[in-house]
Formats: C-alpha cells, structure tokens, sequence
C-alpha cells in the first residue's frame, strides 16, 4: 500500500512504478487509464468522481444503487425495515463480512454494528476522536444536513443498527449509497490511534471491497488485487490498475497500444477514428450531469442579481455548445439534468442578449463594465470536455458587453477546494448525480446549509424561499407533491440567477475488445466488479 504522496512498499503486486506505462500483458490485469488523481482516498472526506472511482473498488455501503433495476438494493445491509411514519430505519447486516488486511494490520473480527456507528459517528460528532483525523472536512455529511437530520444511530445487536431522524427524509436510503457513506474499521481506527499514527486510518485504507487498494503514487497510479474474501464472491480480475493519465491524447495512444484497457472521457475529435479502430469499442450513453459557471455572490458585483443576468445574457451558449460538444451535448437551462423526473421544462430561459446585458449592467451601476476573474477546470471532465476552451469562448463574449474577464486555474484538486471555500468570482464546474433524486442536485449545490465555507454551494447563494422548498420536498414521500415543490425551486432559481447553466452531455468510454462485462455507470462512475479479460 501507499501513503499519500510517500512510499509504503508492498509484497503483492506484479505491476510498480512504470510498470502500468508497459503493455497489460497479463490475462488478469486490467489496467484504466484515469484522468487524475483522487482528492482523497477516505470516503467521509472524499468530494470527486475521480476520487469515488478509487475509493468505491475498496469499500461498501450499506445499500446500493443498482443500473439495472433503478432502485436501490442490499449491500453490506442485507435488508431493512422502514417505520410508518418514515423516521425511523433499522438495517440488518450480513453476517461474516470480512475486511482487508495490510502488511502492518490483521482485522481480528468480522463486521459488525460497531463499524457502522464508527463511520457516521466520526462525520457527525465533533468530540469523536477521529473527527478531527484528516482535513475534517466531511463535505457530503454536511452538505446533506445529515447532523440535523439524524437524531440517534444505535447498535441494536453486533449485527442491526437503528437510525432514527428528526423528520422524515425521502432521499435518505439513496443517500447512504453514496461514498460518504461507506462503512470503516472501528477495530483498525483503534488499532491506527494506540500506535500513535490515526493518520494512517486514511491514507491506508481497509475497507470490505471487492478490491483491495495496494499502493497509490501520486501522478503515476493505484494498484489493487482481487479481495478474496469479498462477501460477494471474489471478482473475476486478479489485478486492476489506475494509470493517472490526465490528458485524453495520451490516454487513446495508450489504449491503442495496449498499455491500458479502459480509458473515460476522450476528445469528442477523436470519436471518429475510435469508431473506425477494429480493436476498440466505443460506449455512449446521456449523461446525468450539469456544466454551469456559478457566481460567487459574496463577491462583488456578482451579488447584484442583474450583474448575474447580465453575465448570462452575455454569454453565447448555443455557440458555445455547438463549438465544443457538437451533436454530443445539449445547452442547459435549469439546474437539473432533462433526465431527472424533477426536471421543469416550462422555465423559459435567459436569452442571448448582449444589448439587454449592456443595460442591466448600465442600470447596476457599470456602464464601463468591470474586471472579474473566470475560473477554469484544468481537466477534462464527463460534463465539460474542454474546460479552458470554454473559458476563452466566454471571455470573449464578455469582453462585447465591456466586461474584461482573466483566466484562472489550479490543480484539479487544489482547484475543486478553493472553489468550495468560495475563493472564486465566477467559477466553471459541473455535477454528475450521486443517485437518481432531485435533491442530490438543488440541495447539495444550492441550499443555505451548502452555502457555508467549504460546502457544495459554491456560489454561496442562499435565498430562503428557495430553501424552503427543496426542504419540504425532502419532508414528503409524495412525488407528485415532491415534483411541484422541485418545480417551484426551478423558477426561483432561474429568477435569481446564482448559475449560468451551460450544457449537458452525452458521455463516452473507450474499451479495447478484450474486455468483457464493462457496463457504463449512470453516475459517472467506473467500477470494474463484474469486468474480465477475454482469455
């Protein structure tokens, strides 16, 4: 295994250091080639795909979001009970799940309900021991208000667990699919803290997932092995590799010459000559995902709210989409993806309209327009294929309406944080959906509670109108009433402009023709459980 950014030597790998450069030889190895790195490699911490992709082959939640069924399903939970009255769920776990082992660790039990308290705990008491372990910063815990949401979580029995809510949460079972909610080793977290080095807890994880996590070098890749004891079988691949690749070019020469097997997100130019190679195999599907420019409205004059709607007059976004997506994305008006069944159609969006953007910035007080920063992603991702592209193209737009915009950018990692915190005027990003619910988009992006330094809302925008909706949809089980409250927040939103929403886009995997059982992942993600290699 690997520490973040050291060297922690391992005994159980074939492939090290540039080994993952050389051809996949072996029948069992697969080998992705990642766009970047993981921000983190601990669940509770953990804010990006590229980071759930690492973190996900390691560990389990208690349920499941299964592609195929839409709904979601037993994991670590082999089932649960839900009260009539929806605020009360008690889950009751399997028996004999076992954990990984590292070379300074050997679990002496299975899991049991002292894992699961472990790992909820820790995100949401402050005088927990491990709370302050790490960069503290439990992004998903927050920015879902699960602290006021719970009221209790208790161990009934080594294997049933009870949690009780303050009020009744409709998305609550899809939200403990996702990462933040993975279950940790109490037993290792106590292990970690008697010998002086809790640190490790996170940089050298033990997890119960279907792969074991063996070294990470950062830059370079992840390596894991097959967990043989996995509670769901063992997988069918002996070994699986992330070689970090974050520019798509170099990611195509690579598969193309066998040095790696999978590759996510390649240059939408290159489409057709992959459709054209006999070796590969080109997979697409719609994207459950959102590119939006959000303004920071603690940031003058971006709290103005016709400085925001002029900014989105400004800015061309039907060109826009055209130049960088082609006939593989859409542009986007509201805040949630066509596909989502909260989605409000009827919004009319903000035109193109540079002389009307000229007048409201006029009427805000900066007829001679003003100079702002534009912050662009620095790599490719499934809603945004060309980030600094982008970023030039809306610049120059609002440069007509005097507006002199300056290009910024950051490590990804580096960048996503300092977005969070806030640091940003206008600020490119985009969201690909944890589950299906409406409320992983309007209220991780968008409520108050998001809105604090660090969390999801980085426009750090609170209108209380809107807030009050999205929480009361949360509070019903009734879609159709769910749907209008979701309805309603859509218009507020557009009315106030905390985004301009940009596009929304098809998604793309390349695969070389060797691999088998590849399924694309409605939320952007890239497991590798049911995967082989033709032999």
């Amino acid at each position: 295994m690997a520490r973040l950014g050291g060297a922690f030597l391992i005994a159980a790998t074939a492939l090290a250091g540039a080994g993952a450069q050389q051809k996949a030889q072996a029948a069992s190895t697969l080998v992705f080639c990642s766009e970047g790195n993981p921000d983190n490699l601990a669940p509770a911490l953990a804010r990006t795909n590229t980071s759930f992709d690492a973190i996900l082959h390691a560990y389990d939640t208690l349920v499941r979001f299964d592609a195929e069924s839409k709904s979601i399903v037993p994991a670590l939970a082999e089932s649960w009970t839900i009260s009539p009255d929806g605020t009360v769920y008690t889950f009751k776990l399997r028996s004999g799940v076992r954990f990984h082992d590292t070379p300074g660790y050997t679990p002496t039990r299975t899991l049991t309900s002292a894992d699961v308290l472990f790992s909820f705990f820790r995100q949401w008491h402050k005088d927990h021991p491990y709370h302050s372990v790490g960069n503290g910063a439990y992004n998903y815990f927050n920015d879902l208000s699960m602290g006021s949401i719970l009221k209790s979580i208790e161990a009934v029995d080594d294997l049933t667990v009870r949690f009780t809510l303050n009020r009744p949460q409709a998305p609550f079972l899809a939200n403990l699919s996702m990462v933040f909610a993975a279950i940790t080793s109490a037993e290792y977290a106590d292990t970690m803290t008697k010998r002086g080095t809790p640190e490790l807890f996170d940089l050298e994880p033990v997890g119960t997932g279907a792969f074991q996590l063996l070294s990470y070098q950062k830059d370079n890749l992840l390596q894991y092995k097959a967990f043989e004891g996995h509670w769901a079988g063992r997988p069918p691949l002996d070994n699986l590799v992330f070689a970090i690749t974050p520019n798509a070019t170099v990611r195509l020469n690579r598969l193309q010459a066998g040095e790696c097997h999978v590759m996510p997100y390649p240059n939408l130019t290159d489409l057709p000559k992959i459709r054209n190679s006999p070796s590969l195999t080109l997979l697409r599907q719609e994207g459950y995902n959102v590119a939006f420019l959000t303004f920071n409205v603690e940031r003058k004059p971006l709290d103005d709210v016709r400085v925001r709607r002029a900014l989105s007059m400004a800015i061309d976004k039907e060109t826009l989409v055209d130049a960088l997506y082609g006939d593989t994305g859409r542009t986007a008006k509201n805040p949630l993806p066509p596909t989502s069944w909260g989605y409000n159609d009827a919004i009319t969006d903000i035109p193109y309209d540079p002389k009307r953007a000229s007048q409201l910035l006029a009427e805000a007080g900066y007829a001679n327009g003003f100079e702002i920063e534009l912050w662009h992603m620095p790599v490719a991702r499934p809603y945004m294929p060309a980030g600094k592209r982008a970023a030039e193209m809306m610049a120059n737009d609002l440069a007509q309406v005097g507006v002199k915009a300056t290009l910024v950018t950051d490590d990804w990692s580096v960048y996503m944080k300092r977005l969070m915190n806030g640091d940003h005027q206008l600020g490119m990003i985009g969201w690909t959906g944890d589950n299906s619910d409406p409320d992983n988009f309007l209220y991780t992006l968008l409520s108050c509670e998001g809105a604090r330094k660090g969390g999801g809302n980085m426009g750090k925008w609170c209108d209380r109108s809107f807030d009050d909706a999205i929480i009361e949809a949360k509070q019903t089980t009734d879609v159709a009433k769910r749907t209008a409250l979701y309805h309603r927040a859509q218009e507020i939103f557009k009315d106030q402009a905390p985004w301009l929403p940009l596009a929304h886009s098809m998604v793309f995997m390349v695969l070389r023709e060797e691999v088998t059982g590849y399924r694309m992942n409605p939320f952007g993600l890239h497991l590798f459980h049911r995967v082989d290699l033709a032999r």
